[in-house]
């Protein structure tokens, strides 16, 4: 179904772009919702009232149904990954002998907000890393049920970790957390957009996902689900917006001490951008259009049997059931000039990362069979 998807997009013919682990092109259309609000901040008298909160609502909805999500005032519109990791953060009470667990080279912006609290002595940072060799994802997963204990507070992790694309059970990982009594914090962003995620089946008590990755979306936006655990908490500002009664403009000099509903109370100061979420929310809406579980099988059907041919050389993958389609890292058995395939890959304009140990390939609707049979073509005679 994406055999012309390319065009949507204003990607070169000419290169082949495996990154969209990066950060993601812009559709054509993301691009236009971008310039008409951009155009309508030309004349502010345009701007109504209702500006200010009807794509909020509509780009809750979108992201809700996304993930599943069925109460579309358990989202909210964020600035950051870390904005919403610092919001949860603040939430949790802790004690010296709680732990926080979290997977080893996790994302900056889902480890600091964690090493910052038990720095101070709140609680103890639980680092959980693989076992390295042919069951290495597998090995993972079970290091990570092992940590969880009756002390521990937090699980934060990604659904697939960001650098080489492990995928991590978060099923067993909820149930396991749950009898334990500690909350589930799922950073998205390497994962919503291109991999199914439905909240009534994981029931992460937050989803946090920035916009400009899967989502095909903007920098310096995303949207976060925030479950019943967070229901009564602090935001991490206190903004008129967030306010009960927001809406009367007029009313705004009669301070309201109640907020919005549901989890709207954690929503950024100023989140009705009028350039920013017009743009993540045209992303969305094309992404519901296409269907999450579709783009993860395009991105198997393009990649499997390129990957199959990796068996016998110096690179390998994760095991196939532990690794997502849209983001996977090849790994080199032997000591790897990596600024030599960075030259390589240079000349042959294809888009990759290095992340630690691993090329990490990203590819999507726009990329094609061809496009990864060019790379391991590379790979294999490298």
């Amino acid at each position: 179904m994406f055999e012309n998807t390319k065009a949507e997009f204003s990607l070169p013919d000419n290169e082949i772009f495996l990154n969209c682990a990066y950060m993601s092109p812009l559709l054509k259309c993301v691009e236009e919702a971008g310039m008409k609000g951009i155009m309508k901040k030309r004349n502010p008298a345009s701007i109504s009232v209702d500006d200010f909160f009807e794509d909020s609502a509509l780009l809750r909805r979108e992201f809700g149904r996304l993930i599943g999500a069925d109460n579309p005032n358990r989202i909210v519109t964020i600035p950051s990954v870390s904005y919403a990791i610092s919001t949860v953060a603040n939430n949790i009470p802790l004690k010296p002998k709680n732990n926080i667990v979290v997977a080893a080279q996790q994302f900056p912006s889902n480890y600091y907000p964690w090493e910052k609290i038990c720095s101070h002595g709140q609680a103890i940072l639980k680092v959980v890393s693989p076992e390295e060799g042919s069951d290495r994802g597998k090995s993972w997963n079970e290091n990570l049920l092992e940590a969880i204990d009756s002390n521990t507070k937090v699980v934060a992790l990604g659904h697939i970790h960001w650098a080489d694309g492990t995928l991590f059970d978060l099923k067993a990982i909820r149930e396991k957390s749950r009898e334990v009594g500690a909350v589930l914090i799922i950073d998205g962003t390497q994962s919503v957009g291109a991999l199914p995620f439905d909240v009534k089946e994981i029931q992460p008590d937050a989803l946090i996902c920035a916009s400009y990755k899967w989502l095909l979306g903007p920098y310096s936006i995303g949207a976060a689900y925030f479950g019943p655990y967070f229901d009564n908490g602090s935001p991490l500002e206190e903004n008129w917006i967030n306010r009960e009664n927001s809406e009367n403009f007029s009313g705004l000099v009669n301070y309201r001490s109640g907020y919005q509903p549901g989890s709207l109370r954690y929503e950024v100061g100023e989140h009705s951008n009028f350039v920013l979420l017009p743009m993540m929310l045209e992303a969305i809406k094309k992404l519901n259009e296409w269907g999450v579980s579709n783009i993860q099988e395009h991105c198997h059907n393009i990649s499997k049997d390129a990957l199959l041919r990796l068996e016998g050389s110096k690179f390998y993958t994760e095991q196939a059931e532990f690794r997502a389609a849209h983001m996977f890292g090849i790994k080199c058995k032997e000591e790897l000039d990596s600024e030599l395939l960075s030259k390589k890959l240079k000349e042959n304009q294809i888009s990759v990362s290095m992340r630690g140990n691993a090329i990490r390939i990203a590819p999507h609707v726009y990329n094609t069979k061809a496009d990864i049979e060019t790379l391991i073509d590379l790979l294999l005679e490298f």
